[in-house]
């Protein structure tokens, strides 16, 4: 029970194209997730950035990619032991997209730093529900 991952799953209301760009284009990600100076949703693609309450430096690197369907990379914190996968699943429903977020590892990583897996499911949770919500609602194309 303890090794399972931090799943979390949304409908929303903007078709995979939309949901996919939100999650794969610099432009679109800067507006509600990450301001990065540089992503590639290809595989092997590295990137890095600082952030959560402590302000870590983030290291990943693009393990997959299926065109609107899957976006997955490595994600581990700079100085800290630990390694963890984050998967983006799209499935188109109807007019909207359903987006399965999954985090394995997070229990990897020393709690007291970063937080517990609890932590890092309300965290995705919170970033899926208001800021990628509300951002896909007043995006158009």
């Amino acid at each position: 029970m303890k090794n399972e991952p931090v799943v979390i799953e949304r409908t929303l209301n903007a078709p995979a194209e939309r949901v996919w760009k939100a999650i794969t284009d610099k432009d679109h990600l800067k507006k509600w997730f990450l301001d990065l100076a540089e992503f590639k949703p290809e595989p092997g693609f590295e990137f890095s950035f600082e952030g959560g309450p402590a302000q870590h430096l983030h290291l990943c690197k693009i393990t997959k990619v299926e065109y609107e369907k899957v976006l997955q990379y490595t994600w581990r914190f700079g100085g800290l032991k630990g390694d963890s996968l984050l998967t983006f699943e799209l499935f188109p429903e109807g007019s909207g997209t359903k987006l399965r977020l999954t985090h394995e590892g997070v229990e990897t990583f020393p709690a007291e730093e970063v937080g517990s897996k609890e932590d890092f499911a309300e965290g995705w949770s919170n970033l899926l529900d208001s800021s990628l919500k509300r951002y896909l609602g007043k995006t158009e194309g």
